[in-house]
């Protein structure tokens, strides 16, 4: 029976590690390839192949929907599974648009995941069923969905906070006792899940959503 060569970028090695262990005996999917490093992942694609790649779409430093484009361009052939936390339709939509051929969370099952990539590797596509659920209400009401459906973390609303106050990464790292890196991506998670360019709009974005004063 045929192997499905399957890779995984995301920046969490526990991620990684734990999908390594998900699926190492499993009769048709094969982890070949994981990296937290969207360069290593590029250069190993520019002379290996893989059927499907799962991807974090919420990269430090960079957008996963900029490297499934560019996952794409050096080997069309490969089917993404957008692979992260994030249920916001606006990132669903912008990646599948890109080329991805499915969209599931990084809270869904073993068996559920294992469907998934089975599922593209074979020429469909994927949703969850809760995004498949969040579409169609947003379909239907002709709205985005609204940041109650969009949860924080503890750890983001403090961030958020933080941040309206105008304090810098180094003070929020210096505050909360974490490593600058960890604000950085709370940082970049806030941004896109409440769809913010930058500092400003983010605050802007997030004093509209009653989520600081």
């Amino acid at each position: 029976m045929e192997l499905i060569k399957t890779g995984v970028i995301d920046d969490h090695t526990v991620v990684l590690n734990g999908l390594q262990a998900m699926f190492e005996n499993h009769d048709r999917i094969r982890l070949s390839f994981s990296t937290t490093s969207p360069e290593a992942l590029l250069d190993y694609l520019a002379s290996n192949t893989l059927d499907v790649l799962l991807l974090d779409i919420q990269l430090p430093g960079t957008s996963g929907i900029d490297i499934c484009k560019q996952v794409l361009k050096l080997q069309p052939a490969v089917r993404v599974l957008a692979f992260t936390s994030s249920d916001d339709t606006r990132h669903i939509k912008q990646i599948m648009r890109m080329g991805a051929a499915g969209y599931a969370l990084k809270n869904t099952d073993q068996e559920t995941l294992a469907q998934a990539i089975l599922t593209i590797h074979e020429g469909g596509e994927f949703l969850d069923e809760s995004i498949k659920k969040s579409l169609l209400s947003e379909s239907l009401s002709g709205q985005r969905r609204s940041m109650f459906e969009i949860p924080l973390t503890k750890r983001e609303l403090e961030i958020l906070k933080l941040i309206g106050e105008e304090n810098s990464n180094q003070q929020i790292s210096e505050k909360l006792f974490i490593s600058l890196r960890t604000v950085e991506t709370h940082r970049l998670n806030l941004s896109q899940k409440l769809g913010a360019k930058n500092t400003v709009s983010l605050v802007r974005e997030a004093l509209r959503r009653g989520l600081i004063e």
